[in-house]
């Protein structure tokens, strides 16, 4: 199955899912093109999908019992780069999650960081980034994407590489997707793994263990793909 269509997949599940729990939050505003909207949790799930409109769209929904729904908070930050959505929990004994829906207009930067949660971004327009510790990534954007977890995979389609970028996991293996002319200076590391890649790669100097270090295309920026328990995959987008 082609990356694009499981993450289609993905995000029709992502529509079930996010229509599980409490409505507790709800906030729609203008983020202007090249400005982030960044969302902020530490017990649930982030999805992000494209808006229909211009403005940002971000709900939140409660699952749990030991707290009231009134003693979580979600917080609204607007800086000068774009707006920060953060859920604020009052203590951490409790079995509470909150698990975020965000709709994102086209050219706005896209960021997400959870604890324990899945992140989703599905064809998005602009930057993608995205940081978890107990959840697998998957992320698809007409731009540029990175991510960061310890105990997940990460799956990401990226329509071009502008700038450095760095995939990292501990338990997980990594695949990403990028457009066939695509250069890059591919710096890829496992320990218990395979590396495999639909792009030739000029590799410098000798093949260390399970590492590969060399430029696919005309070379460009670096492309940091690390992980320990997990195999590497490099695929050419459709």
């Amino acid at each position: 199955m082609h990356l694009s269509r499981l993450l289609v997949l993905l995000a029709a599940s992502t529509a079930l899912f996010g229509a599980v729990g409490t409505d507790t939050f709800h906030w729609s505003g203008r983020v202007p093109p090249g400005q982030l909207i960044e969302v902020r949790g530490i017990n649930g799930s982030i999805h992000a999908a494209p808006a229909v409109g211009p403005e940002v769209d971000v709900i939140a929904y409660r699952n749990g019992h030991r707290l009231d729904e009134a003693d979580i908070k979600v917080q609204v930050v607007e800086h000068d780069g774009g707006v920060t959505i953060c859920a604020v929990y009052p203590s951490p004994n409790n079995d509470v999650s909150i698990d975020f829906t965000v709709r994102v207009p086209k050219g706005v930067r896209f960021l997400a960081r959870t604890v324990n949660g899945l992140v989703e971004a599905n064809a998005l327009d602009a930057y993608t980034e995205a940081h978890s510790v107990n959840g697998s990534l998957r992320l698809s954007t007409a731009g540029t994407a990175q991510g960061e977890t310890v105990n997940g995979s990460i799956v990401a389609s990226v329509g071009r590489i502008t700038e450095a970028l760095k995939f990292s996991t501990v338990n997980g293996g990594i695949t990403v997707e990028m457009p066939r002319g695509t250069g890059a200076e591919v710096h890829a590391n496992t320990v218990h793994g395979k590396i495999a890649t639909d792009f030739p790669i000029s590799v410098r100097g000798r093949l260390i263990g399970k590492r590969v270090d060399g430029p696919i295309g005309q070379g460009g920026p670096q492309l940091r793909l690390e992980t320990v328990n997990g195999s590497i995959n490099l695929r050419k987008r459709s």
